[in-house]
């Protein structure tokens, strides 16, 4: 293969990952990290663009001879940036990994979602979508569902637009809410669940538009801030792979009744899509239901997952772009790696920014992926947004990975940091 030099989006812990391990690849020729952050400088150059200025991330592909684009975030996704580069004659050999427009309704549209879902048997909770036209028809919907309650905005809401509401009245109320613009346009459609009760999982694929796919590690995210999973929720404090109750058993159920259907399901409905998808699984009884889709890498169990990927990502990149996955492998890690998410006091409520961040040259044994970070006017490590650190650890044991990643976040300061401490509690 020859050298590619790829133009990564995105700004997060996922995206500095991700550039940690194309950095690694002997087929990378130079990377670019738009807009980046003070940690993916490390790994390439960072380009003060944002990624939704479609027209400002062509002229970079063109001005830095990108041969391929891989796609961080969801939102340029959704908004189709994927058919913007298919369509310009100038950009056309251009490889992408992700999919087409269409292709991101599954994560843009939650409706779309359950919809897909319910045309191919994928299994998911009961559920129902709602307009303020027949806002009367999901008042009875609740009612005939029993407590907890779940209201999710039907499109892309920052990882906020999910409600989770014990009592029936408050559901009503907030179903009104919600459909009043609550999330803006986002919850113009509210899909009501039927709450399943279980333990959650993060399964994720690769596929090329062919009906191939391959596996990457499984991971389990933490995304309420408070410690045993209480308080609001984050866009993520931790994450844990492998999971122990994905065994053999449990994935050969998942990718006969979920991955499998859904790749198949994209090809019959001439869905494009070359490029990651995420399944948020929860574990009822032993059998996995499918909670939502996204269509790319989840944040923060990238960090975990991309420490688990032995050797090169590269080829299976090249072959999800191009249509050639059938018969590329991906070998993975046997030990557990563990990610201790660093925020900033109040998150994920009102936070400072600017606080200096010192200790991370002590650091041994862990690899510590940026965020929200940023470089000073003198060079000087600072907070810039509410999750500010990722640490990843790999070890022999969940045991080992959480100590020594624990100790290492002992040793990076900042003012009014906050991790929490129970990473892992619920898969002992």
């Amino acid at each position: 293969m020859s050298k590619y030099n790829v133009l990564l989006l995105g700004s997060g812990g996922r995206e500095c990952a991700i550039a940690w391990k194309l950095s690694q690849s002997p087929l990378l020729g130079k990377l670019y990290i738009a807009p980046g952050n003070a940690g993916t400088s490390e790994y390439g150059t960072n380009l003060a663009l944002s990624p939704m200025d479609f027209d400002a991330v062509a002229q970079a592909a063109l001005d830095k001879g990108i041969n391929m684009l891989v796609v961080g975030n969801e939102d340029p996704l959704v908004a189709g940036i994927a058919d913007y580069f298919a369509g310009r004659e100038d950009l056309a050999s251009v490889l992408v990994v992700g999919p087409s427009r269409d292709g991101a309704m599954l994560e843009g549209s939650k409706d779309f979602a359950k919809g897909f879902m319910n045309r191919h048997g994928i299994p998911t909770a009961r559920h129902l979508s709602v307009t303020s036209a027949n806002i009367d028809e999901g008042y009875r919907f609740l009612e005939s569902n029993k407590a907890p309650y779940v209201l999710k905005a039907d499109g892309l809401a920052a990882g906020k637009g999910v409600l989770i509401i014990n009592d029936l009245d408050d559901a009503k109320r907030s179903l009104g809410e919600m459909l009043d613009g609550q999330f803006g346009k986002s919850s113009a459609t509210v899909v009501i669940e039927q709450f399943l009760d279980g333990i959650e999982c993060s399964v994720f694929v690769l596929t090329d538009n062919h009906r191939n796919y391959v596996l990457l590690p499984v991971a389990k995210d933490y995304k309420r801030v408070g410690e045993g999973d209480t308080g609001p929720n984050t866009g993520g404090m931790g994450s844990i792979s492998p999971v122990c109750f994905a065994d053999e058993a449990f994935m050969d159920k998942v990718r006969a009744r979920i991955i499998e259907p859904t790749v198949n399901g994209l090809a019959d409905e001439h869905l494009r899509y070359n490029g990651f998808i995420f399944f948020g699984l929860i574990n009822v009884g032993g059998d996995p239901y499918v909670i939502e889709y996204n269509v790319r890498m989840g944040d923060p169990e990238t960090q975990s997952v991309m420490a688990r990927i032995k050797g090169d990502l590269m080829p299976a990149l090249v072959a999800t772009a191009t249509g050639n996955l059938n018969g590329v492998t991906l070998e993975q890690d046997d030990r557990t790696a563990a990610t201790i998410i660093m925020t900033s006091g109040g998150y994920p409520g009102s936070y400072a920014k600017g606080k200096e961040i010192t200790g991370i040259d002590n650091v041994e044994g862990s690899i510590v992926f940026h965020a929200g970070t940023k470089r000073g006017d003198q060079g000087q490590l600072l907070t810039s947004g509410g999750r500010v650190l990722a640490v990843t650890t790999l070890a022999p044991t969940m045991a080992d990975a959480l100590q020594t990643g624990y100790s290492q976040v002992a040793k990076i300061k900042f003012e009014n940091s906050y991790c929490r401490k129970d990473i892992g509690f619920d898969l002992k």
